[in-house]
């Protein structure tokens, strides 16, 4: 009887030592979760702030905020950029083929120049463009201008009238309608799309189309749709400013268009590996 007496003492004894060491413990660790958030953590332990500000800035007009800030939206600035200046086959003939723009404007209303071209063993074949560039809505601008064409045929002079801008899913878009002498009417339809594969490798697709409402013999233009060019050129951005490529372009004639490049001996249909480069400042 004793030892059964002793037994249950000794278990008594045991259980208020547990529950005594628990209740420390726990205690301990609340005490701890309620510290931490009110300790420094690692990133700020090691935070050297900046020095205090040398000059304190003086009250200031609108115009003095804005030029200190550097965000006038009238101010004016340019690019230059060579979307195109490639090596191309055409006829078994080497060629080199262009197809550039600059401005120079503010945000709202800038002068632009396009040209695009090509040339051929001594032959020449492209156009020049100025416009008045204003922008229209958000992400569109409207083009007021006029186009000069240059080839070995009589140079025919047009007032052209256009938009560009990013379609829905960055689709860069242009449409310009030309009106020119002895009631000539013209059209150029043309899209692309950069596909990032990574922060510098970019394929670039391209469509283009040209539409005239009459036959121009002298320069081998036919009625109609003349021509179209679908293009994809894989560029790598050495630096954002410079970038070489490579592609493949596939260009089709179409009408008495056609039939005029026959009568030369031209291709109506080619398939071309180009290879260039693209840069701008």
């Amino acid at each position: 009887m004793s030892r059964f007496i002793s037994l249950v003492a000794a278990i008594g004894m045991l259980a208020h030592a547990v529950s005594t060491l628990g209740a420390e413990d726990l205690s301990g660790h609340a005490m701890h979760e309620q510290a931490a958030p009110d300790a420094p953590t690692e990133s700020e332990r090691n935070h050297v702030p900046p020095d205090p500000p040398q000059h304190v800035m003086h009250d200031m007009s609108s115009e003095e905020m804005i030029d200190l800030m550097q965000m006038d939206d009238t101010a004016a600035f340019g690019r230059v950029l060579f979307d195109q200046l490639e090596w191309q086959q055409v006829d078994d003939r080497d060629a080199l083929v262009w197809d550039a723009d600059a401005w120079y404007g503010n945000d709202f209303t800038k002068l632009w120049l396009k040209t695009e071209g090509e040339h051929v063993a001594g032959e020449y074949d492209g156009r020049a463009e100025l416009y008045l560039n204003r922008v229209a809505a958000r992400w569109w601008d409207v083009q007021v201008g006029v186009r000069q064409d240059f080839n070995e045929g009589p140079s025919r002079t047009w007032v052209a009238f256009g938009v560009q801008g990013l379609a829905p899913y960055w689709f860069e878009t242009e449409a310009t309608a030309y009106v020119g002498e002895q009631g000539r009417l013209a059209a150029v339809f043309s899209g692309e799309y950069e596909m990032l594969l990574t922060q510098r490798l970019i394929l670039q697709p391209k469509i283009e189309l040209n539409l005239y409402s009459k036959d121009d013999p002298e320069n081998a233009i036919g009625s109609g749709l003349a021509d179209t060019e679908i293009a994809l050129r894989l560029r790598y951005e050495i630096r954002r400013e410079f970038a070489p490529y490579v592609g493949i372009a596939w260009t089709r004639l179409y009408g008495k268009t056609a039939d005029f490049a026959r009568a030369e001996g031209h291709d109506t249909n080619n398939v071309q590996f180009v290879a260039g480069l693209r840069f701008w400042f």
